[in-house]
């Protein structure tokens, strides 16, 4: 018996019908073993979807304006906060894990996390445009709703200065609002290196000494004028001079928006508004990095 038209090698003859060969067989299961991939897929999705991962019932239900009747920019003005608080917090997790590359030698790693850690900078300085989309008197139709509250208590900003290296003990004594689970953050923020600290212990590790200013801008020194032997650690201080750079970009950047929407007036929360965040613009994380310039 001649084989079926179009059918090919893939059937053979057996007690006068037709069923498929091994080699068939091998071909016909094929699209099964896809389908059902494909339906083992539609079923996970079934069970996890896009909303459910994201938690967006509960996330979309967190912007809850206070003021009655309502205003139209309070709801701007709480997801751009909402949403700086989300980027601090995965700000944390990048420059954490940037600070614990640091110690068994690992810079590439921690490169690429503060390389990520400046887009996330870059993207906070940015917001800043949506909020001056709003006016002055928009602002002020729900500013004073606002009033016991203030940037100022952001205990994760507070946590990005701290692992930075700008460490002030008293912020903890002088926010009495904080909850007992975001006064152990603090203490433990404090206690902690900082990512300049990781850094000084590299310089240790290659035999460079790093004990008071002198020192170690010498050995800051070194690393810049031996590019051969020591670039991994000239490009990790590059990145920090960078997040530095970055803070205080963002820092400028805010007091001159707080300013366009309220002038010289005292901020909520009892600080003191533009005069407050004017005198913190100058701060620099790592003063040594921007020093060693003049050396150069």
């Amino acid at each position: 018996m001649s084989e079926p038209k179009g059918r090919g090698p893939a059937w053979t003859e057996e007690r006068g019908s037709l069923r498929p060969s091994d080699e068939g067989r091998r071909g016909l299961q094929a699209p099964r073993r896809r389908a059902n991939r494909e339906k083992s897929f539609g079923e996970e999705g079934g069970r996890l979807t896009y909303g459910s991962y994201l938690r967006l019932p509960e996330l979309l239900a967190q912007q809850v304006p206070q003021v009655i009747p309502p205003v139209h920019d309070e709801l701007l003005f709480i997801t751009v906060h909402q949403a700086y608080e989300l980027w601090f917090k995965q700000l944390l997790h990048e420059l954490t894990a940037a600070r614990d590359a640091m110690a068994p030698g690992q810079t590439w790693r921690a490169n690429q996390l503060l390389q990520r850690a400046h887009v996330i900078e870059r993207l906070l300085v940015s917001q800043i445009d949506v909020l001056e989309t709003m006016t002055p008197q928009d602002f002020l139709q729900f500013r004073a709703a606002l009033a016991p509250a203030s940037g100022f208590q952001s205990v994760q900003f507070r946590e990005l200065e701290f692992l930075s290296g700008a460490k002030d003990p008293g912020f903890v004594t002088r926010f009495r609002a904080l909850t007992e689970a975001e006064r152990n953050r603090l203490a433990r923020r404090l206690a902690e290196p900082t990512l300049w600290d990781a850094y000084l212990s590299l310089l240790r590790s290659r035999d460079l000494k790093a004990g008071d200013d002198d020192e170690v801008l010498t050995s800051l020194v070194t690393v810049a004028r031996d590019r051969a032997g020591y670039d991994d650690l000239w490009q990790l201080a590059e990145d920090l001079l960078t997040h530095d750079e970055l803070a205080g970009l963002w820092r400028a950047r805010h007091v001159q928006m707080v300013e366009r929407q309220i002038g010289t007036k005292s901020g909520t929360g009892g600080s003191t508004g533009a005069p407050y965040l004017q005198k913190r613009v100058p701060m620099r994380y790592y003063p040594l990095l921007w020093e060693l310039r003049d050396w150069l």
